[in-house]
């Protein structure tokens, strides 16, 4: 598939040792995910990783979020540092980016917009973890600030099957184009 890839970022969301580790088929999706990270890489395309994390004691938690209000007594007790790394097999190369968002979406409590502004990026290809998650919400604020949106289906996963394959067969496609990591990189 040709395409202009002087506009075009990588993001490899969520896909930290300790979200990683909760998928029971976590090596297929990061062996997926360093292929295109390689891909992107061999074609100069930047690639940015984006975290979830939070201070110490997570103050950014709001007993308000029902999502992440019964991890705050979890993260608690968690090492916020060892939280935030990536997992190894797709480890951040010197001078690659990682921003720390402070909620679901890439771009909440983050500084992602100003990194994409400041390299003229235009057009974002997603993968991570989970679908519903990051991924989703990810998706639809980048189309609500027109980027043009490529998901990769297969570097993609969620606790639950049928909602990735809803998300990336009916609701992604209308927004975004939805390839599988080997049509990207053909």
């Amino acid at each position: 598939m040709e395409q202009n890839t002087s506009n075009t970022a990588l993001l490899v969301m969520d896909v930290q040792a300790g979200i990683v580790g909760m998928l029971p088929e976590s090596k297929t999706i990061l062996d997926l995910v360093a292929k295109a990270i390689a891909h992107a890489r061999a074609k100069k395309i930047p690639v940015i990783y984006v975290v979830v994390g939070f201070r110490p004691g997570a103050p950014e938690v709001s007993m308000n979020n029902k999502s992440f209000a019964g991890l705050k007594e979890r993260l608690a007790s968690v090492n916020a540092e060892e939280f935030m790394k990536v997992h190894p097999d797709v480890a951040p190369a010197a001078g690659e980016v990682t921003v720390i968002k402070r909620r679901v979406s890439a771009f909440t409590g983050s500084d992602l917009e100003v990194v994409l502004r400041s390299s003229g990026i235009s057009h974002l290809v997603l993968t991570g973890i989970s679908t519903s998650g990051v991924v989703l919400s990810t998706l639809r604020e980048a189309a609500d600030k027109d980027y043009r949106i490529t998901v990769l289906s297969d570097c993609c996963a969620d606790g639950d099957e049928e909602v990735h394959r809803v998300l990336t067969t009916k609701v992604y496609p209308r927004q975004a184009d939805v390839l599988t990591s080997a049509e990207w990189i053909a």
